[in-house]
Order: C-alpha cells, then structure tokens, then sequence
C-alpha cells in the first residue's frame, strides 16, 4: 500500500541528475557561500538586497548592499560582463533575492540565490557583521 513516499513514483535518475543539475546553476547555499569566502579569491560579488536599514544591522561578511529594487543594467555596469552575482536577503520569508536574481537574469547578468539568506547564515552558525 503506497504511502505519502510512495504514492508517486520517484523520477528516473536521468531526470533527477537534470533536474538537481539545474537547481544547482541557480542556487548556492550559505555553507558554499562562507567557505568559498574563506578562500579570500570568491570569484563572485555578493549581494545583500534588502535595504540599508536592515543591511546595517547586520548582513554577511563581505557583502555589498544593493536593494532590489536599485538593480538597474547601468548600475551593474560598474562590473565587467559575466562576473557572477550571488544575491541573498533575509530568509526563506522573503522574495528579495528572486526579485533581484530575476532583475539580474533579465539584463542578461549571471546570477545564484544563496538559498536560507540572512536566516539560513545565522543558522548554520555564521556570524554577520554589523555598520555601527
């Protein structure tokens, strides 16, 4: 008797490796994200989205504050084609960083959502720092 598991079948594994292959080239986690931080070469700009009152409390070592809603085509021109964007904002609460990576894909700029934001940072045990 099938159960809630079960009851649909799972994908082939083609599909899955397809499938989670794709996930991958559109998000990094926070684990990923710190450590290759740590490296001190990241090969990506990391982007907190939220606004500056939040980003001040506190945001991830690192991180340049960009808002969303100030994501333009001229505005990133201030890098050089193909560098890669890895955007966040507060958590999983929060659509932020889809609006940004979206905003980002549409002017033709490559772009990762460090999936957990600022909540999954904390969680993994990372601290942020604060502009005080």
């Amino acid at each position: 008797m099938p159960n809630l598991v079960t009851e649909i079948a799972p994908a082939p594994s083609e599909i899955a490796a397809d499938h989670f292959a794709k996930r991958l080239s559109l998000e990094t986690d926070c684990w990923d994200v710190h450590e290759t931080l740590k490296s001190g070469t990241p090969e990506f700009i990391l982007l907190d989205v939220r606004g500056p009152a939040a980003f001040a409390r506190g945001h991830v070592p690192g991180a340049l504050n960009l808002p969303h809603g100030k994501i333009t085509g001229r505005r990133m021109a201030d890098w050089p084609d193909g560098t890669l964007f890895v955007v966040y904002c507060a958590g999983p609460h929060c659509n932020g960083a889809d609006r940004a990576a979206l905003k980002l894909a549409r002017i033709g700029r490559p772009v990762k959502l460090m999936i957990g934001g600022v909540t999954g940072w904390i969680d993994e045990g990372f601290a942020l720092v604060c502009d005080n």
